[in-house]
């Protein structure tokens, strides 16, 4: 018996490293599509008759605000109908969805496309971190968190660059490049990903209406249209005037949505967001700050974009370049800030990285002119913000991973996930409002408040960041409590029930 133990132990880091390429290659797709989109968005404009930014800017938020709306339910399904089936659903869905995206005719038929690949993506990503971890040696739990993490700043390292190239072809290559990818991704799981019915947390769900009852599907659209409309209200207050009533009733639409929606949460058996989880304080403070500094990275992404382009008259491909250094550090910063996190702790790390991330786009407000300079200019600050968004991401998603109970893992990782994208969104579209249609010199004015704005969302997500040094100090002191935390959900389904019988 101790023999097949070594040898079963032997087998389970080659199948983890089989499984960690298959994620890899979902996770990846769904974030080089959000790299890419943002290169591209000139040339679609330019592409569907000269179409306007606010316009322009729902190829962005329509995709944002679903794939943050469906990431919880998308959990919740995962932990009930099995990850395997919901990552396999996923890349499917996202693959159609990217064909659909290529032979858009108009930039509301892309717009409509782009939701639909947003529910791919949404299925694909809460679930290919449970099978990840259900994959991994328990010492390598929390390494595998921090690269399914920095997997997205690989992407983001690659998109900018891959997405010029296609786009100096055709924008539309943007979206088919995604199909061969989801071809491959499909052909190794059925290989590669465990069979898997029901999720192994079964024993320890919270009696027969949480297993039987369907997911909040109401609130999940409720909560959909309170992001959409408030997205919507930012992106016309420009044109609109933030006094009119058109804004003010789109404000107020919304905060009476979310106050539905919360009512709902409290009330149903499967909600979108289970109220216990957000009573915990270091999984509601390290949401907060990611959603804070979503905020700052989605507008970050769109501003040197347009700034290289539409100001220094950049093509997409030379943009692509310019953007990469930046996201080229997060994977290293991301995995290497692991050490630092378990000596001082989550908070202090991802405040740093914050600070270093307002940083960047403070000495963009200072060094950004007219005058194309790359090195002087653009280089230092993408640098800059690289290095924050390596080390504040993922100790966010570790900090929030490690207060999740384990038989709601793949459901607390949908919440921290869409924290950052309706970020993203809010981010989007306040960027949108405070640009407008600037040219020649007072873009440079415009575009420098923008920074300023930015720095401002990084610097609050740093003084949220803080706040777990009070509140999650004994837990997260060392990232050790991380496999502590997710070891039930990722265990034999033997190992789960006995877990359940000691609580």
């Amino acid at each position: 018996m101790a023999e097949s133990a070594r040898s079963a132990g032997s087998a389970r880091p080659a199948r983890f490293g089989a499984v960690f390429a298959v994620v890899a290659a979902g996770i990846a797709m769904v974030n080089l599509d959000l790299f890419i989109v943002n290169v591209a968005l000139p040339s679609i404009g330019r592409a569907f008759g000269g179409t306007d930014l606010a316009s322009l800017s729902w190829v962005l938020n329509a995709y944002a605000i679903v794939f943050a709306a469906l990431l919880v339910p998308a959990g919740r399904a995962a932990d009930l109908i099995g990850r395997r089936t919901a990552f396999l659903a996923g890349v499917v869905v996202f693959a159609l969805a990217s064909a659909a995206c290529a032979a858009s005719a108009n930039v509301w038929v892309l717009v409509a496309a782009r939701i639909v690949q947003a529910a791919g993506g949404a299925l694909l990503v809460p679930a290919s971190l449970g099978l990840l971890l259900a994959a991994a040696p328990p010492a390598r739990r929390t390494g595998a968190i921090r690269g399914w993490t920095s997997v997205g700043g690989a992407a983001a390292a690659l998109g900018p660059v891959l997405g010029g190239a296609l786009v100096a072809a055709n924008w539309r290559w943007v979206f088919l490049v995604n199909i061969p990818v989801a071809a491959a991704a499909l052909a190794a799981s059925v290989k590669v990903l465990p069979a898997e019915g029901q999720a192994t947390d079964n024993s320890n769900r919270r009696g027969s209406a949480d297993s039987t009852a369907r997911p909040d599907t109401l609130g999940a659209v409720t909560f959909t249209v309170a992001i959409g409309v408030f997205a919507l209200a930012l992106v016309k207050a420009d044109a609109w005037g933030w006094g009119s009533a058109r804004v003010i009733g789109l404000i107020v639409t919304a905060a009476i949505l979310i106050g539905l929606f919360a009512r709902r949460s409290a009330r149903h058996p499967v909600p979108v967001i289970e109220p216990h989880l957000v009573r915990l304080p270091a999984f509601s403070t390290a949401t907060a700050a990611n959603v804070v500094f979503g905020t700052a990275f989605g507008a970050m992404l769109l501003l040197v974009t347009l700034w290289c382009q539409d100001v220094w008259g950049w093509s997409a491909l030379r943009t692509g370049l310019a953007v990469a250094p930046g996201p080229l550090l997060v994977p290293f910063l991301a995995i290497g800030a692991g050490p630092l996190a378990r000596r001082v702790g989550p908070g202090p790390v991802a405040a740093a990285g914050c600070a270093i991330y307002a940083a960047g786009c403070v000495f963009w407000h200072q060094e950004l002119s007219l005058r194309p300079d790359y090195v002087a200019h653009m280089l230092p600050g993408m640098l800059m913000t690289g290095t924050g968004v390596g080390l504040t991401l993922p100790t966010l998603v570790s900090a929030a991973v490690s207060a999740v109970p384990p038989h709601r893992f793949a459901t607390g990782s949908g919440v921290v996930t869409m924290a950052r994208q309706v970020g993203i969104v809010l981010g989007v579209a306040i960027l949108v409002t405070v640009l407008g249609h600037p040219a020649g010199l007072e873009a440079l004015i415009v575009f420098r408040r923008a920074t300023l704005v930015i720095a401002a969302s990084a610097f609050t997500a740093g003084l949220a960041s803080l706040l777990l040094i009070r509140r999650s100090a004994p837990r997260m002191a060392t990232e050790a409590t991380v496999p502590a935390a997710i070891g039930a959900v990722v265990e034999p389904r033997v190992r789960s029930e006995e877990i359940s019988k000691k609580r």
